[in-house]
C-alpha cells in the first residue's frame, strides 16, 4: 500500500462532504492507500469545528459522525516522533513557500509516503522544486486507478 500524507484542506473538505470525490478516495481505496495526518491535526479540527459546522450546515452530530467516520481511515501521527533531519530538511523545502507546512513535508519525508494537498501554491512550490511525491486530488485519483490495475 502506498503511505499517503493528507494535508489541512484535504481532511477539511472530506469532513465538509464526505460524498464529494475526496470522501471518495479517502473512503475507496483500501488496499492501495494507507492515510496518515499529523497528531495536531486533530486539534485543528477542533479548533476549527464551528467554522466546520457553519459552511457544512451540518449539526454536530452530523459533522461528529463524518470526523468519526473519517478516523477510522486515518492514522494520526505524533510529531515528536519524526527524527529532527526530516524535520531539518522539511524547513528547507517549504521555507520560502509556506512555514506552516514543514510538519506535512517532515512527516512525508519520515513516512517516504506522498503528501496530498489541495494547496495550490504549496502543490506548485514542491513541483517547482522537483518534490515527487506531491499530489493533488486529481493527481490521487489517477494514481489510484494505476494502482488498483496491479
Amino acid at each position: 500500500m502506498k503511505k499517503i500524507i493528507v494535508d489541512t484542506n484535504i481532511i477539511f473538505s472530506c469532513l465538509l462532504n464526505s460524498q464529494g470525490t475526496i470522501g471518495d478516495l479517502i473512503f475507496n481505496s483500501e488496499n492501495i492507500f494507507e492515510f496518515f495526518s499529523n497528531q495536531y491535526m486533530r486539534f485543528e479540527i477542533r479548533k476549527h469545528w464551528n467554522k466546520l459546522k457553519k459552511v457544512s450546515k451540518l449539526t454536530d452530530l452530523e459533522l461528529e459522525t463524518s470526523y468519526d467516520k473519517m478516523l477510522t481511515k486515518l492514522t494520526f501521527i505524533n510529531e515528536e516522533l519524526i527524527p529532527k533531519k526530516d524535520w531539518e530538511k522539511a524547513e528547507i523545502l517549504v521555507g520560502n513557500i509556506d512555514i506552516d507546512d514543514t510538519d506535512f513535508i517532515a512527516l512525508t519525508h519520515h513516512l517516504k509516503g506522498g503528501l496530498w494537498t489541495g494547496d495550490k501554491p504549496l502543490y506548485d512550490g514542491l513541483k517547482a522544486k522537483r518534490f515527487r511525491t506531491v499530489y493533488n486530488t486529481q493527481d490521487i485519483m489517477k494514481l489510484r486507478r494505476r494502482l488498483s490495475r496491479r
